[in-house]
């Protein structure tokens, strides 16, 4: 065999439960898929939270889905009885906003926005100018002789995330943008192929609007979401925590398990989500988490 073997993931018990639980001063949960699957909160996971935070624990909420800003995700726990505050969330859409202001986009440059509210909501906290969104939903082309598309000249990024309303208006603006207007920057929140937006199934994600247009464009999107390491970044300027102290939870291998295992966090794979037992032992499946289970309340029966 060339290299070393993948450690094989350790089914949660009482034992390792409660050395994770003694190890780990952090953990960071995904949302879709592990905490809740569309607007139905998964079994236990409240009575998990309140454990876990009743032992000191920090929560941490890191979410790769762009529609709703920090503001809308705090909302959206307290609607399903969770006290969360916005500064215990991480989503792709504040990434996004973060990302450009580290990075000193230029004030006076406008953001086009394929996606959701979410993301023009942290940009506009973040004191930057979005257009596009939802709005551009209603939006419709005409495809004849002598009709040339007009888009602002001043967007100096466009950024790509979950759209349920992208068209064809939408890929021309983000794609003339990129490929007209000189230095445009081409983000993406994320690349999940799909996603749990409802209880009963997967629905397609960022990743296929954000493949449209890297194709129109030819070009690499930039992404802020997992399992980029610039989520990781912000958090440990927040939290100082060393990632050997942090566990991340969630229900994907590519981004929730690859995130946690590039930034050395404990991993744990809860199969309420997209991944199942099936995917995690298939030969092909080179991403191993340190630990998986059935769903994030399977701690209760262990601590």
């Amino acid at each position: 065999m060339n290299g070393e073997a993948e450690a094989v993931p350790e089914l949660l018990s009482s034992q390792n439960a409660r050395f994770i639980l003694d190890s780990t001063e952090a953990f960071l949960f995904d949302c879709d898929g592990v905490i809740w699957k569309g607007d139905k909160l998964i079994d236990g996971v409240s009575e998990t939270l309140d454990l876990l935070r009743s032992k000191g624990k920090k929560l941490v909420f890191v979410t790769n889905n762009s529609m709703k800003s920090r503001r809308q995700y705090a909302e959206k726990f307290n609607s399903l009885g969770i006290a969360v505050g916005e500064d215990e969330i991480f989503s792709s859409s504040f990434a996004a906003a973060m990302f450009l202001k580290v990075n000193d986009f230029p004030r006076e440059k406008k953001v086009y926005v394929i996606g959701c509210e979410g993301i023009l909501e942290e940009l506009q906290l973040a004191g930057f100018t979005g257009l596009g969104g939802p709005e551009d939903g209603k939006k419709t082309v005409v495809l004849k002789s002598d009709c040339l598309f007009e888009h602002d000249k001043s967007v100096g990024a466009v950024v790509v995330g979950l759209d349920p309303y992208i068209n064809y208006y939408k890929l021309q603006y983000g794609t003339i943008c990129i490929r007209e207007n000189p230095g445009c920057l081409f983000i993406a929140t994320n690349l999940d192929a799909v996603g749990h937006m409802t209880d009963l199934q997967e629905w397609p994600g960022a990743g296929c609007m954000v493949g449209a247009i890297a194709s129109s464009t030819e070009k690499k999107p930039t992404v802020v979401g997992k399992p980029s390491t610039f989520m990781m970044d912000f958090l440990l300027q927040k939290y100082h925590i060393n990632t050997s102290k942090m566990c991340m939870v969630g229900d994907r291998l590519d981004t929730d398990i690859l995130f946690g295992k590039n930034a050395g966090c404990k991993t744990l794979l809860v199969l309420s989500g997209v991944t199942t037992e099936a995917i995690l032992q298939d030969p092909s499946n080179k991403i191993q988490p340190d630990y998986y289970t059935s769903k994030v309340s399977d701690f209760l029966q262990f601590l």
